[in-house]
């Protein structure tokens, strides 16, 4: 039974648009607001003017407004303790706390629970010294793969084909603090080849709901090519995480994570999200995160037929047993960006055609970077701009609907990738 009537979004982003977009159609839900919000956000939810970062701002808010249960999107807050703030307070939040929150917040603690729990990843270790950082390296043999230990937005990992490549990436993180503090330690590890996969999971403290799996495009241009973004689109059922090995993720990646956690005296409830590398058809751990993924979010609130807000009831009260999720069609999302992105862009371009595009029902496009002008026309005001996200019969159906909405949208320097779910829709085909 539903218990949060009233529900504030901690965020602005497309992933908590979507986020905001779902609640507010969950059954039972009555009020949903969103900090700081969007423009776009504000037509699905009240917006209150506060920043994501200001922990204490925003406790007031969820107490003034008398907010059952508080969302949280981005991981910056998660990080920064907001949960532990609310709990401390009274107020129930959806999100682990800060020691949880350092799975995300750490990849060298990461690296750790992976270690202690078993779970399989790429051998790797971490440095805060160049000189040693290189010679790992060059040890391991290229590609390598090196990772700014602390959040980077996304961008805090490179693939280094050779020993140029790997002594300009650490150059730039312990050098030239490139990512600042995020960057003062460093993670170099064996790159691993096969296919990513998103695997996100509910946890309650102890047990593990699974969400459908997904697979999110990190770079980019088309062929995975270019720097990595915070994503450029997603797709969800991902065919290369089939039934079978679902279950032997839950099993041997989620679960003895979690159960490693809780003897560390972590209680932790929110999402789990593993970034994997299939290898072989076994999986490996890449990273964690502890919260929806973004884009992952937008074609997981399509497809999510459950009530969200049930669900996050249940996680907040350590109840997921025997609960389920019911998923309706495939689901992709194409992401939009500005040129440029992800270095440099320009703000405040006129964007045409979003209306059009949701003319098809099954077609929603999710704003990541936008705000409205004075005369009520969406403008640009991000790197990653919209997320134009559609249902299918199949994940080729669902591409081929958001690309038709992708056709519909324009504005100066729009650029988004032209192959996005192009694996699933070649695992479709051979399936016949």
């Amino acid at each position: 039974m539903i218990r949060s009537k009233r529900v504030l979004i901690v965020g602005s982003g497309g992933r908590e648009h979507a986020l905001a977009w779902k609640i507010a159609s969950d059954p039972g839900v009555e009020r949903v607001l969103a900090a700081p919000g969007s423009d776009a956000i504000g037509e699905v939810a009240e917006r209150i003017d506060v920043a994501a970062t200001d922990l204490d701002g925003l406790a007031r808010a969820a107490a003034e407004h008398e907010v059952d249960l508080t969302v949280v999107g981005p991981e910056a807050p998660l990080a920064a303790g907001i949960s532990d703030r609310f709990a401390g307070r009274g107020l129930r939040v959806f999100g682990p706390c800060a020691a949880g929150a350092r799975l995300e917040a750490s990849k060298a603690f990461t690296k750790e629970i992976l270690d202690t729990a078993g779970v399989p990843t790429a051998a790797y270790r971490v440095f805060d010294e160049p000189g040693d950082a290189r010679r790992y390296a060059r040890e391991l043999g290229f590609p390598v793969v090196v990772k700014a230990d602390g959040l980077a937005a996304g961008k805090g990992v490179t693939i280094c084909v050779d020993a140029a490549a790997a002594d300009e990436a650490i150059a730039d993180a312990l050098e030239r603090r490139r990512f600042g503090e995020a960057g003062r330690r460093i993670v170099i590890e064996e790159f691993l080849e096969g296919e990513e996969a998103s695997f996100l999971a509910l946890v309650d403290g102890t047990r593990v709901l699974p969400l459908a799996p997904s697979q999110d495009h990190k770079a980019v241009f088309d062929g995975d090519r270019g720097p990595n973004t915070g994503g450029m689109g997603a797709y969800s059922p991902a065919p290369v995480v089939t039934p079978e090995l679902a279950d032997e993720i839950t099993r041997t990646v989620v679960e003895p994570t979690v159960a490693t956690l809780r003897e560390r005296g972590i209680d932790y409830r929110g999402v789990l999200y593993a970034g994997l590398m299939i290898c072989n058809g076994r999986p490996r751990v890449l990273e964690y995160n502890v919260r929806f993924g973004d884009p992952e979010c937008q074609p997981l609130m399509m497809r999510m037929r459950s009530s969200l807000t049930e669900l996050i009831d249940a996680c907040i009260a350590g109840d997921l047993g025997g609960a389920t999720i019911e998923w309706g069609e495939a689901a992709a999302c194409v992401v939009m960006s500005s040129a440029g992105y992800p270095g440099e862009y320009r703000k405040g371009a006129v964007i045409e055609g979003i209306d059009a595009a949701e003319s098809d029902p099954r077609v929603t496009v999710f704003h990541a970077g936008t705000v409205r002008d004075e005369e009520g026309r969406w403008r640009t005001a991000g790197g990653r701009v919209l997320g134009v996200t559609a249902l299918g019969d199949s994940v080729a159906d669902a591409v081929e609907r958001a690309y038709a909405g992708v056709a519909k949208i324009s504005w100066e320097g729009a650029h988004y990738r032209r192959d996005i779910g192009h694996r699933a829709i070649a695992r479709e085909r051979a399936a016949g």
